[in-house]
């Protein structure tokens, strides 16, 4: 039997304001990058669905027309997004312009090779025309063979910007760091996750330092849809074949995307056509293909006829036909089109099926940013689509395979995307310190009690999607970098955390780990790596605010879940856990906050899904690796004790019953014990 991990659930208030658009025909997030046009580098971090592509077209007309750029290049991932950028009427619901792309300029839909395409660039460059769309490779090719002086006085707008990357091998990023270098460009860069699976930092902290963000979070998009009320986020395990278990967990009465795990993974069985079918007859009766769609028809028990788009099949003749039906712009509107997709590679960035309900994903994927994405497939609003949900379905580990390393880290990757998407799906934190002169912020509501000067309190704006919490000696961010960090780049920096496997196997499985271990020095050093730039004291103001974001969303799922209960308290959303964490403990202050481990709620999770003896399998895996402490957490460690000296008037003790305590101690000891060894050299 599949045992079910308790899933997040996130409800949302419905009221309708992501779809309603002002006298220029713009949407919330489109009016809000709207405002941002005359910076020079601007950075959109927007969810799927939420009108980035629109938001571009409005920029880059004001900036052809009334910033004196030349001309637009768009560039997107792949040749399927280019469709993103077709011909729009703006002016038909009140814009001053229309958005129109001469069809030799869109290159996504041009025949011909990367090479070939170059020359049409060329050709762009030197003509009097204002938009070009073209993909990454062929803007890469494009500047390796002009140079980046060619493109002086443009703007280059990069769609799914986390494809680009800092690593000196990334060529987009390379290019894109020699044009802001340059500073002859405008830049605009949207993305639904800025952060990358392989936990590379997408700009050089130089780079990234040069943009203006507009950020609209995933609260404030789904708050403001008109249908969709809740999204799950849960994940199974399995043992045996995959299909075996897969109606455990799919309901062929929700429209539901499947992607079966690549044939590279330890979940495929080799056979990804074989896959399908076995998918197939285990949902029903075959009853042959539909001749205009090439849909699959299948007969369910019930009597009810499934369509099945199969994009997993690799006959060009075939696939592209499905794929041809699934596109159809007349069809866009129809919920009884199609019922299930299933794909392996595709139908995940930029596919668009507003009427998915469930996204279902076999193993663990390559990457966070690619799980993002899927769930974004199912985040679209549509009529009578109140509900929507992502399954991770997970091989359990076994000790007895060869392959049982790989189990447990695809394991801790699904827990460390769980634990990321919590922090995605939930509302905006904004910190401040509590101190006698705090008082209450314009909008917010404190609950029942409003607000209260002799405690710290809990606020919560519905409209913006945003907590107001009060944080006892918490340190604020001074200069704008840091406060612009605390603004917008939390989730970024809890990414890169819960990112590192070692922080993942000990916060779980490490009984002897002290959480200030995670909390302030393995944080502390993420913070560190991440922004040089900042003095100690705003680093610390980072750090600080990072954990109280990934913490406080912890200790929130584990009042919405219960202690005892297998399933989320329908009534209870996550803002009403915050309030109640935050309540229930006496003071809410940075010290409390850190003392807790951050894997700890994730553990217990796992504890009611995985059987004893897997858990126990692993759990004696990962601790048999001896976890030295290195010169680095040392010196931190040392650091810490020093502050704790100013505090207390003395140094941390190693025979203190206070684990932290102890632990800053031998910190202190390691670095004099190799500070003798390297004077007896």
């Amino acid at each position: 039997m599949t045992k079910t991990v308790p899933s997040v659930s996130v409800n949302y208030a419905q009221n309708g304001s992501s779809n309603k658009s002002n006298e220029l025909g713009m949407r919330p997030m489109q009016e809000r990058a709207y405002e941002k046009r005359g910076e020079q580098y601007l950075l959109i971090k927007s969810p799927p669905a939420s009108g980035k592509s629109r938001a571009l077209m409005f920029i880059a007309l004001d900036k052809l027309e009334n910033q004196g750029l030349k001309q637009a290049i768009i560039v997107v991932p792949e040749k399927s997004i280019g469709s993103s950028f077709n011909d729009e009427p703006l002016s038909k619901f009140g814009f001053w312009s229309d958005w129109i792309v001469p069809p030799k300029w869109n290159l996504c839909n041009s025949p011909g090779t990367d090479g070939g395409k170059v020359k049409s660039v060329r050709a762009f460059l030197d003509s009097s025309d204002k938009i070009l769309v073209c993909t990454h490779a062929t803007f890469r090719f494009a500047v390796d063979k002009f140079g980046i002086e060619a493109f002086d006085g443009r703007l280059i707008a990069v769609d799914e910007f986390h494809h680009v990357s800092a690593n000196p091998d990334n060529k987009l990023g390379a290019h894109l760091g020699d044009f802001i270098a340059r500073d002859n460009v405008h830049v605009v860069a949207m993305t639904g996750s800025y952060f990358r699976g392989d936990a590379e930092a997408v700009l050089a902290p130089q780079d990234e330092s040069k943009f203006d963000t507009v950020t609209y979070t995933y609260y404030e998009q789904l708050n403001g849809y008109t249908y969709l009320k809740t999204l799950d986020i849960g994940y199974f395990f399995y043992s045996g074949p995959y299909a075996d278990d897969l109606l455990k967990v799919l309901d062929p009465n929700e429209k539901t995307i499947l992607h079966i795990p690549n044939v590279n993974s330890r979940e495929s069985t080799k056979d990804k056509h074989q896959e399908v079918e076995h998918i197939i007859e285990e949902l029903g009766e075959w009853q042959g293909t539909d001749k205009i769609t090439g849909f699959q028809l299948v007969k369910t028990e019930d009597g009810r006829i499934l369509k099945i788009a199969d994009l997993v099949d690799d006959e060009p003749s075939k696939r592209d036909k499905v794929s041809a039906a699934l596109k159809d712009p007349a069809q866009k509107n129809n919920r009884d089109h199609v019922d299930i997709i299933i794909a392996l590679g595709m139908a995940k960035e930029g596919f668009d099926w507003i009427w998915c309900e469930h996204a279902l994903t076999v193993g663990y994927r390559a990457s966070l940013t690619e799980i993002v994405q899927i769930i974004g497939r199912a985040t679209r609003d549509a009529k009578e689509k109140t509900r929507a949900r992502f399954t991770n379905l997970i091989a359990e580990p076994d000790a007895s395979e060869e392959a049982v390393t790989e189990a447990i880290n695809d394991t801790l990757k699904a827990i460390a995307a769980s634990l990321l998407m919590e922090q995605v799906l939930a509302p905006r934190f904004n910190f401040t310190p509590k101190t006698q002169t705090s008082g209450p912020q314009e909008s917010f509501d404190y609950g029942e009690t409003g607000y209260q000067t002799d405690k710290p309190n809990v606020g919560f704006n519905e409209e913006q999607g945003q907590f107001h919490i009060e944080v006892g000696g918490l340190v604020a961010p001074t200069s704008d970098e840091a406060k612009r960090v605390c603004q917008e780049d939390l989730n970024e920096v809890i990414t890169a955390f819960v990112q590192d496997k070692t922080n993942v196997e000990r916060g779980l499985f490490d009984e002897e780990m002290v959480p200030e271990e995670l909390t302030q020095v393995r944080m502390g050093k993420i913070v560190k790596d991440r922004y040089p730039e900042l003095d100690q004291e705003d680093q610390e103001a980072v750090r600080q605010h990072a954990v109280a974001a990934l913490n406080i969303t912890q200790e929130a799922k584990k009042v919405i879940l219960g202690d005892d209960s297998d399933e989320p308290s329908p009534n209870t959303a996550l803002i009403d856990g915050v309030r109640k964490f935050a309540m229930d403990v006496r003071d809410l202050d940075i010290d409390l906050i850190d003392r807790i481990n951050p894997f700890g709620e994730a553990y217990s999770i796992l504890a009611k899904t995985m059987s004893e003896e897997s858990l126990k399998q692993v759990a004696a895996i990962i601790s048999s690796k001896k976890v030295n402490l290195s010169h680095e957490e040392a010196r931190e460690l040392a650091l810490r004790a020093v502050k704790f000296k100013e505090e207390r008037g003395r140094l941390p003790s190693i025979t203190s019953p206070d684990a932290w305590e102890k632990r800053m101690a031998e910190g202190i000891a390691f670095l004099q014990r190799k500070a003798a060894e390297a004077k007896n050299v």
